[in-house]
């Protein structure tokens, strides 16, 4: 699918470069912003959770939208890249977190186009894997990342990969910074939430299942260290205990390939939980919506309806005040 000139030698790395600490510039042209409207509009998708969206809904292909931190393995785990963002960065003058997200800007103003490839290929494909930029917050935060989920989410089944460094991870305060990330994420998407575990050919990934699985384990890794990040995670441990029980984890190798039937196991379990659980949400998040559009456009249409009568009588007033003035002349 051809997407835009704009977008032509596209390549937004999704995992290597910049921190997911970095400050994003947000702004976009003014054509830009017109084109993200148009997409939307043909989307029939808002840029806020709660959204209506008018896509008839199919039961496959599964979505796969694949987010993770910085250098976790998300683009080798999908061995896929999309976007060159620096040929954005270079025509629009912007530093690497500006050119990544509006790559993903523009990206998002074509979606409409990617659904409707999909919807096309439906019956003969099983998965879509997405892959998100390595800068997280531009793809979770982003009104075009919401823009993205809801348009898959409202025609598909969709699943959020969360992939996570497991060597890195082993220390227990990097641990729980992923563990809060998901957790943000999950209650941002309302979506099923994988956990991928990913290098387990570097590092096994049992210890991460301990922590999750007991909570006084976790407490024991954490002792030897007494820094107020240390306490301050122990006390989030506490708070995510409930958290764990609902999630799915699976340890994967984007580089060996292990692990990955049991990913797509996961990833299916997912699909089921959304078509069982979180579609019926979904559909009555839209319905909310569309009553609170209905009532708004009636209470604008009434407000409107008073001022009209306003400067009707304003005006009937000033024709009598000038006949007065008239007659005494």
């Amino acid at each position: 699918m051809d997407i835009d000139s704009k977008l032509d030698n596209a390549d937004v790395k999704s995992g290597d470069e910049g921190s997911s600490s970095m400050q994003v510039d947000s702004k976009g042209t003014v054509e830009e912003k017109d084109e993200l409207t148009d997409s939307m509009n043909k989307l029939n998708v808002e840029a806020s959770s709660s959204g209506h969206m008018g896509q008839s809904f199919r039961r496959k292909p599964v979505i796969i939208i694949v987010v993770g931190m910085a250098g976790s393995g998300k683009t080798t785990f999908l061995h896929r890249d999309t976007i060159k963002y620096k040929e954005v960065m270079k025509q629009f003058n912007l530093g690497p977190n500006g050119g990544i997200l509006t790559s993903l800007n523009l990206f998002a103003t074509k979606f409409d186009e990617v659904i409707q490839v999909i919807e096309n290929r439906a019956d003969q494909l099983d998965y879509v894997l997405v892959d998100t930029p390595g800068q997280i917050e531009i793809f979770t935060w982003s009104a075009s990342g919401a823009i993205i989920t809801e348009a898959f989410a409202s025609t598909f089944p969709t699943v959020v990969a969360y992939v996570v460094d497991t060597p890195r991870s082993s220390s227990p305060v990097t641990f729980m910074s992923n563990m809060l990330y998901a957790c943000s994420i999950l209650y941002k998407t309302r979506l099923p939430l994988v956990l991928a575990f990913n290098k387990t050919d570097v590092a096994q990934h049992q210890f991460a299942l301990e922590w999750m699985e007991d909570f006084e384990a976790f407490q024991a890794a954490m002792r030897s260290d007494e820094s107020y990040m240390s306490t301050f995670s122990q006390s989030l441990s506490l708070v995510l205990d409930e958290f764990y029980k609902n999630l799915r984890s699976v340890g994967v190798s984007a580089v060996s390939g292990a692990g990955m039937d049991a990913f797509f196991e996961a990833i299916e379990a997912s699909a089921e939980e959304y078509l069982e659980t979180y579609k019926s949400d979904l559909d009555k998040r839209r319905a909310e919506k569309q009553q609170m559009e209905e009532e708004q456009r009636k209470h604008n249409m009434e407000k409107a309806e008073e001022g009209h009568g306003t400067i009707r009588g304003t005006v009937c007033c000033s024709e009598h005040w000038f006949e007065g003035q008239s007659s005494e002349s």
